[in-house]
């Protein structure tokens, strides 16, 4: 499946006039934040480790599809760990991935949670509850000296970052806008 980018409709076109484009940064700057929702967010599901985890590898999607890219974000812990379903869903694969055993949860919605390396006695089509143990820990993935779970959700084809659906994500930081912005977006008197 190629990327195509959406195609452009007359409302998404940037406007040309000077104006409209100050009257829109100044709105930008009015509602700050709460302009732009988090729409991908979905918090409320459980970490997959307990306690809490550590982030010892963060999530860092490729520039382009087929590229290199950490599509996932590693948890710190020790093999032997008891792996747990973030969320409700129906396991729809476990099984080796070239040389990793790995379980995949299907929540419904397009959503799909992967954790790696973990050895588990599910079979496909097994329904597992939010927090329920889903397998195990199993040897060193590619966390160094160090053992971690390799925990990935997949919206459709689409990775997305982990953390957003346990609510971990950093909070944006607002910067002050240069002074050159700010004359730029004052309307200009006729």
């Amino acid at each position: 499946m190629r990327n195509r980018p959406f195609p452009r409709r007359r409302w998404l076109r940037p406007s040309r006039r000077p104006a409209a484009r100050a009257g829109l940064l100044a709105l930008v700057l009015l509602l700050g934040p709460a302009a732009a929702p988090l729409a991908s967010a979905e918090p409320g599901w459980a970490w997959p480790l307990a306690p809490r985890p550590a982030v010892v590898g963060d999530w860092a999607p490729p520039a382009e599809r087929w590229g290199r890219g950490h599509r996932g974000v590693d948890l710190g812990a020790v093999a032997g760990a008891a792996v747990r379903a973030p969320e409700d869903g129906t396991v729809s694969f476990v099984g080796f991935v070239v040389d990793r055993p790995v379980v995949t949860i299907d929540h419904g919605g397009g959503l799909r949670s992967s954790f790696e390396p973990v050895g588990s006695a599910l079979v496909r089509g097994e329904r597992v509850r939010r927090g329920q143990v889903v397998g195990v820990l199993r040897g060193r993935d590619h966390c160094g000296p160090g053992a971690c779970l390799h925990w990935g959700v997949r919206r459709g084809d689409d990775y997305l970052n982990p953390l957003q659906f346990v609510g971990a994500l950093e909070p944006s930081v607002l910067l002050p806008v240069p002074e050159r912005l700010r004359t730029a977006a004052q309307p200009s008197s006729f």
